[in-house]
C-alpha cells in the first residue's frame, strides 16, 4: 500500500463510518484524536477524548465508548500507517507543472502553522501547487516531503492542488501535520 492509497483508505473510512452507527460529534472526535496520535501529540489527543466522554476500556482507540454505551471501533490503518508502506514518489517529481511567466507571478506570504506548534512563513504565489511550497518547507525546515500533510478549511490539500484553487486569502493561516515515521523498536 502507497502512502496515497493509504490516505485514500482513512478518508473513505472516516467518510463512511458516521453514516452507519454512533454520533457524529463522538465520530469527528475520534478522527481528531487519532490525527493527534499520529502526530506524537498524546496529550491532545486525551484532551480531545476526554473532551468527548469518550472510555477506552483497553487503552487503545481501536475500541471505544461514549457515555451512552455506544461502541464504535476504529481500524488499525486509521491509528498508525503499516511497517511495510510502499513509499512513492510524489505526483509533483513526476510531472512538474510549468512555472508561470516571472511577471505573471505575485508573491505574498503564506503562514503555516506545524503540528509541532511552530509558526513558520513562507514565499508563496497563488499559481504555487502544495507540491512546491511542501519542496520549500522542507529546504527551510528539513522536514521530508513525505511526512508533511497540509490541510486548509478541515480539507487535505493535494500536490497538485494550487492555492488558487483553495480560496486561501492573505492573512489565513494552513495547517501542517507532521508525521514523522516512529524509530524501529529493538
Amino acid at each position: 500500500m502507497t502512502d496515497g492509497q493509504l490516505r485514500s483508505k482513512r478518508d473513505e473510512f472516516w467518510d463512511t463510518a458516521p453514516a452507519f452507527e454512533g454520533r457524529k460529534e463522538i465520530w469527528d472526535a475520534l478522527k481528531a484524536a487519532a490525527y493527534a496520535v499520529e502526530a506524537n501529540d498524546h496529550s491532545l489527543a486525551q484532551a480531545i477524548l476526554d473532551g468527548a466522554s469518550i472510555t477506552l476500556p483497553h487503552g487503545s482507540l481501536t475500541e471505544c465508548y461514549d457515555e451512552l454505551g455506544n461502541r464504535y471501533q476504529l481500524p488499525v490503518y486509521c491509528l498508525a500507517p503499516p511497517v511495510n508502506l510502499i513509499l512513492e514518489r510524489s505526483e509533483e517529481e513526476a510531472v512538474e507543472p510549468a512555472e508561470p511567466p516571472p511577471h505573471a507571478r505575485r508573491e505574498f506570504t503564506l503562514k503555516v502553522r506545524l503540528s509541532t506548534g511552530k509558526d513558520l512563513r513562507l514565499s508563496a504565489s497563488m499559481s504555487d501547487t502544495i507540491g512546491q511550497l511542501k519542496k520549500q518547507l522542507q529546504a527551510q525546515e528539513g522536514i521530508d516531503l513525505a511526512w508533511q500533510r497540509w490541510f486548509f478549511s478541515g480539507k487535505l490539500l493535494t500536490d497538485r492542488t494550487r492555492l488558487q484553487e483553495t480560496k486561501i486569502q492573505k492573512d489565513f493561516v494552513v495547517q501542517v501535520i507532521v508525521n514523522q515515521p516512529l524509530p524501529p523498536r529493538n
